[in-house]
């Protein structure tokens, strides 16, 4: 038996390394699969490269409620149900001082990963089946402070509370709420972070992180993808209002 047989799993952010890694662990898990993605190219590009029965694509900008609405009610229409939210979209903002953010991005950031998250929360989990899973990506800067990031970080924090909040909430459903905390992931965000943090030299930014990683390494977006399978799986079906952190060791540094 697959591990998700006959569920149907939403997934934001659904075009950037850990949307895609997770996806494609859910298909081979036997789930029904919406990506959600507000990039018109990247979703194009993927409709030709995953052509799997199950899968099936919106455009959405998560941080409204209408297009929220919209891949729900898709959802809804092309498979009947929703057993498992993904709300894993977010974006990085710059890196810049408190002192020197631009206000504009910072209201982006805040929007996508805050926003985004809550209008997912409010409208989604009413409409899942009991006994379903939501998993929120965080990252280990939701649980700790770093200079130049300071609306991600704080954006990142904010979410572990929704996450806390929806977990008591939805416990007379049995629908269990989790955070991921990932540490660096070997993906294009961070080729962004790296590159905006020292454009004349992201390597160095790159050996920093690594250097801070007992591992040792940066993770892979399929290792993300992993806890995401454990926590929307059955397997997981106790653990409600958790901190999960992938991050080989960072924050034990």
């Amino acid at each position: 038996m697959k591990r998700l047989n006959n569920k149907v799993a939403v997934i934001t952010g659904g075009t950037g390394g850990i949307g895609m890694a997770t996806a494609n662990l859910f298909l081979d898990q036997g789930a029904k699969v919406v990506l959600v993605d507000n990039d018109a190219n990247a979703i194009d590009r993927l409709r030709k490269e995953l052509t799997h029965e199950n899968i099936a694509f919106v455009q959405a900008d998560v941080s409204s409620k209408t297009d929220t609405l919209k891949f729900l009610d898709f959802t809804l229409k092309t498979f009947g149900k929703i057993d498992i939210f993904f709300a894993n979209a977010g974006i990085e903002g710059v890196a810049q001082h408190i002192a020197d953010y631009p206000e504009d991005i910072f209201d982006k950031v805040i929007n996508v990963n805050i926003k985004g998250v809550w209008l997912g929360c409010q409208h989604i989990i009413p409409k899942m089946e009991i006994g379903g899973s939501v998993m929120i990506t965080s990252s280990v800067a939701g649980l700790k402070g770093f200079a130049n990031l300071g609306a991600y970080v704080a954006s990142k924090h904010a979410v572990v509370g929704i996450m806390k909040v929806a977990a008591i909430e939805n416990a007379s459903r049995k629908i269990r709420v989790n955070t991921i905390h990932p540490g660096p992931v070997d993906n294009d965000m961070m080729r962004r972070i790296e590159s905006d943090m020292s454009p004349e030299s992201p390597k160095t930014v790159k050996d920093g992180f690594t250097a801070a990683v007992p591992f040792g390494r940066y993770a892979t977006s399929r290792e993300i993808g992993e806890i995401a399978l454990f926590l929307a799986s059955d397997e997981s079906k106790f653990i409600t209002g958790c901190t999960h952190l992938i991050d080989g060791g960072m924050l034990t540094a």
